[in-house]
């Protein structure tokens, strides 16, 4: 009897894991398709876009490789970045079987927040950073030389200096998020704060020209960007303790 109650215990395991992993692939190829899509649509729309992104700045190509790595290179960063949320939706799918009501609620709410903080990161490189270092870099430039700029670097320092932006302008919500699943905690965030400096000061400096200003410009915010994720954590981490008191209360 014993017996037979194990080998139906096992058979009920090994169900799970095969819907788990079920799961996970629906997941994955789901997720796929999303960046695909958003791939296709940039691609397709991109003639309408690089006019405005350009700036009337005169921009030549060296090949047509060139026009294949660039077109390719700015239509899968903005997928990627764009097709966040989805991943983030198909995620919180996949694990909400382990999550409490209360944090599978938390969980899904985060996922607007997530494509309005990519695209507020965004904003920012593009309309601030990037336009700050690279007038530096030609008013320097200048100087000394004629100046050519190609398609192919002037999109990659544009990306360079706004893709990262729109995914660390996510970190707040990211660890508010750790927070309500259980982890990482306020106090924890607290004792790495120096740590997060220092690798918020090396990003900064690989994004930036080798000067003060620019550096402090982007190093600014992205300090602000952890203090408030600690801020949100702590909220959280209160909002999550009240919520089990009053449960276990009930």
């Amino acid at each position: 009897m014993m017996q037979q109650a194990q080998i139906e215990e096992q058979t009920l395991e090994e169900q799970t894991l095969v819907e788990h992993i079920s799961d996970l692939r629906k997941a994955i190829i789901y997720s796929v398709i999303f960046f695909v899509a958003c791939f296709i649509l940039i691609l397709v729309s991109i003639n309408q876009v690089i006019p405005i992104l350009t700036d009337r700045e005169k921009l030549v190509m060296l090949g047509p490789l060139d026009v294949v790595r660039f077109y390719t290179g700015i239509a899968g960063s903005l997928s990627l970045g764009f097709s966040a949320p989805f991943i983030g939706y198909q995620i919180w799918k996949f694990v909400r079987p382990a999550l409490t009501e209360e944090e599978s609620k938390t969980a899904i709410s985060f996922i607007p927040g997530i494509f309005l903080s990519f695209v507020a990161g965004l904003a920012f490189g593009f309309f601030v950073i990037f336009p700050t270092v690279f007038g530096f870099l030609m008013n320097l430039g200048t100087q000394n030389f004629d100046m050519m700029i190609t398609a192919k670097e002037y999109f990659s320092f544009m990306l360079m200096t706004s893709i990262p932006l729109g995914f660390l302008f996510e970190v707040p919500l990211l660890l508010m998020f750790l927070t309500a699943v259980g982890l990482v905690t306020p106090k924890k965030l607290g004792e790495i704060r120096k740590y997060g400096y220092i690798l918020m000061a090396v990003l900064s400096a690989l994004i930036t020209p080798p000067d003060v200003i620019s550096q402090v410009i982007v190093l600014g915010p992205l300090i602000a960007l952890y203090e408030l994720g600690v801020v949100l954590s702590k909220v959280m981490y209160k909002r999550k303790i009240r919520s089990t008191q009053e449960e276990e209360a009930s």
